[in-house]
């Protein structure tokens, strides 16, 4: 995007279109490139078009607001299933939790970006397998694949979203970026909605209990599911429609949580070895601990993924890189009693499932760091960090594929 811009200034026509096609990456790029070429006519009227502040809310057209609504109904009665249609909630959620909004917000990206009839087609073709296949195996609440599967189909159609996205182009790693920054923007915008409507629930059920009328039980079942629905629906189309309501909230929230989480990560090495816990024979705690890895490897791509765009500090890159190699010592405990767990007891579902995303993070975490440690000497590296992050998802993608698809029948849905 950033060679497109420069090699375009004499021809407005392709700068339309490049802006048309990624308006976000496009303004990204354009404001990082724009002290270099601030003399040219056409850059300073770009500057003004891109970067004019009206101090308001754009609502977008009146056919996005009315898909977004319509899409905010829809998610609230898929949630509603199981009251409408007699179903055991225990069978539906579990299985179904991720049908709720993903599906909904394919179609915006497929509505939005205007993608080919085909790719649509696949997507749909995806989501409509996923639902059948889910729901089809064999209801056993002890069976270690089907909740493996379970857990993975979120996972999985969030990679559905991204490919509808980029609007399947899988080649643009820049596309794949901004999916990332899409997530980390989303859930800044979530979160927002989400605090305000707690807060307004609150108020509205005491206000009500004021003069003698309890409604928490018909506001929480229709009012609060569908607000929950909901949010991840209205916070994309507030974000793609007013991409600086958080575009300057995310860098910060990343550049305050590196250094808090690379100070919790070492204090907590230091702990565990000082009380003595044992992750190859206590299986809880091996869980905790994979779950404490997932969540730290998400902290470090969205802090590479926000910070990079918006900062040339070197103190920054080297928290990014301590992060990182302090994430690598947890990965390869994690891995060895893993390893040694399948040495003592053999291959259940959930050992060579945890194995496999212990080996696919690892990696990956591998590559991060090398391009991080090159970075803090050569900031203009900062690229290759971005290009390891957004090269390894589809390689998430296919493992989260096996694990739904293939473990199930691999292990005879036990």
């Amino acid at each position: 995007m950033k060679g497109d811009v420069l090699n375009n200034l004499d021809n407005p026509r392709q700068l339309e279109k490049l802006y048309r096609e990624n308006k976000v990456g496009f303004k990204r790029e354009f404001n990082l490139v724009y002290p270099e070429i601030k003399e040219n006519t056409v850059a300073q009227f770009w500057n003004e078009r891109l970067n004019f502040e009206n101090g308001g809310i754009s609502w977008g057209s009146k056919d996005e607001l009315l898909f977004v609504v319509i899409a905010s109904c829809i998610a609230g009665l898929i949630a509603k299933f199981p009251q409408f249609l007699n179903i055991n909630e225990e069978y539906f959620y579990p299985r179904n939790i991720a049908f709720i909004f993903f599906p909904l917000l394919v179609a915006y990206f497929n509505w939005k970006r205007k993608v080919q009839t085909n790719k649509v087609i696949i997507t749909s073709l995806a989501i409509l397998a996923s639902v059948v296949y889910i729901n089809l195996l064999p209801s056993n609440d002890k069976s270690d694949t089907l909740i493996l599967a379970c857990i993975h189909l979120p996972l999985l159609l969030w990679a559905i979203l991204g490919f509808s996205y980029v609007g399947g182009d899988l080649t643009s790693s820049q596309r794949r970026l901004d999916f990332l920054r899409y997530n980390g923007d989303l859930v800044v915008m979530t979160t927002i909605i989400l605090i305000a409507g707690g807060l307004m629930s609150a108020i509205t059920m005491s206000l009500f209990q004021l003069i003698g009328l309890r409604i928490e039980q018909f506001y929480i079942e229709y009012i609060v599911v569908w607000g929950l629905t909901a949010a991840p629906i209205v916070g994309t189309y507030l974000v793609q429609t007013n991409p600086q309501l958080v575009s300057k909230v995310s860098p910060v929230i990343a550049k305050v949580f590196t250094p808090l989480v690379l100070t919790m990560l070492v204090i907590y090495l230091a702990t565990v070895v000082y009380t003595g816990k044992d992750p190859y024979n206590d299986r809880e705690f091996l869980l905790i601990f994979n779950a404490l890895l997932i969540g730290v490897m998400a902290i470090i791509l969205f802090s590479i993924v926000e910070t990079s765009k918006t900062s040339n500090n070197k103190i920054e890159a080297l928290m990014l890189l301590g992060l990182s190699i302090v994430t690598i010592v947890i990965n390869t405990i994690a891995l060895s009693a893993i390893l040694f767990r399948i040495s003592e007891w053999g291959i259940t579902p959930n050992r060579l499932a945890v194995l496999g995303g212990n080996i696919l993070i690892l990696t990956n975490l591998l590559l991060v760091t090398y391009r991080l440690f090159k970075t803090v000497k050569n900031r203009n590296e900062i690229d290759n960090v971005e290009i390891s992050i957004v090269s390894f998802l589809p390689i998430y993608a296919l493992w989260t594929t096996l694990v739904i698809f293939v473990f199930p029948l691999l292990f005879a849905f036990k």
